[in-house]
């Protein structure tokens, strides 16, 4: 196999990869949370899935990203090293800033969770802040948009 392609590969790997993982840890941490608040409080438990489920929105824009840039890489008459780089760093960016936004964001929303579980009301205050790290995320998403078009 040619470097270029390669190079485009792996990128495309790393963008689905880390941002699968980075997804994966951060509803396992709502999901964590939910259990435990559910021992308190079961009747939140409709809060509880909305908050654990946020940070599973990261996997999807790596989901997303790679199929922008797998339809991209067939549509290439030729793929060269500069392509397999952009690749590369497309799923680098996207795929470390999606897995760790998810974990702080699953972080939060634990926190959130444990909070409804007690007898708090802060479900609109967690989601709000919950937001924030997706933010980052979502800049990713759009960098990776950004240089799909440049290609």
């Amino acid at each position: 196999m040619e470097l270029s392609y390669f190079l485009a590969y792996m990128g495309l790997a790393l963008m689905v990869i880390l941002s699968g993982i980075g997804s994966a840890i951060g509803v396992t941490k709502g999901g964590n949370a939910s259990i435990g608040a559910l021992k308190k409080n079961d009747s939140a438990f409709g809060s509880y899935m909305l908050l654990s489920a946020l940070p599973g929105t990261q996997g999807l824009y790596g989901f997303a990203g790679f199929f922008i840039f797998n339809n991209l890489l067939g549509g290439l008459a030729e793929v060269t090293v500069v392509h397999g780089l952009a690749f590369l760093s497309a799923g680098l960016s996207l795929g470390v800033v999606a897995l760790y936004s998810a974990i702080k964001q699953g972080s939060i929303t634990a926190n959130g969770i444990a909070g409804i579980g007690s007898g708090h009301d802060v479900f609109g205050k967690t989601m709000i802040l919950a937001v924030f790290p997706e933010l980052y995320a979502i800049i990713a998403f759009a960098v990776t948009f950004l240089i799909s078009t440049s290609l």
